[in-house]
């Protein structure tokens, strides 16, 4: 895996997860509707199994993504957030558009997301509609970490 790092001023952008704060993470990931709940050791797992960036506020874990990828032909990003008290500044743009550049992330034949509310944040970075929903299938088990 490419080393990556990225700074504007105060905030830094890396994917070294030893700097990342995976109690703040896992802080926020328990009481997001997408992962409510959530055991702070399977955030631990689900970390070691993908390529993490963590966005920092001189030292501070403020955001974090996560791409389960197998960095040739396929990525899926998830657990995006910037704590509420860093929205409205453009961190999640800044953070979005940088994490995009990353060497491991280039020529993908197909990277996705799911999102409720971020629609034209992920449109900034290139990310549309399903060309082809009718070929896409799943199996959602909504709440699972709740039981």
């Amino acid at each position: 895996m490419s080393a990556f790092e990225r700074s504007r001023e105060s905030f830094r952008i890396t994917t070294d997860v030893a700097l990342m704060d995976v109690d703040a993470i896992h802080a926020y990931l328990t009481r997001s509707y997408w992962a409510a709940g959530i055991s702070r050791d399977l955030v631990a797992r689900s970390m070691a199994g993908s390529l993490c960036f963590g966005l920092l506020d001189v030292g501070r874990q403020i955001g974090f993504a996560r791409i389960i990828t197998d960095r040739a032909t396929y990525a899926y990003l998830c657990d995006v957030y910037v704590l509420e008290e860093f929205q409205k500044r453009g961190l999640g743009t800044l953070f979005m558009q940088e994490l995009m550049t990353h060497s491991d992330l280039q020529g993908l034949r197909r990277f996705s997301l799911v999102t409720r509310d971020a629609h034209r944040l992920y449109e900034k970075c290139g990310f549309a509609p399903l060309a082809n929903p009718a070929g896409h299938m799943e199996i959602v088990r909504p709440g699972l970490y709740l039981r």
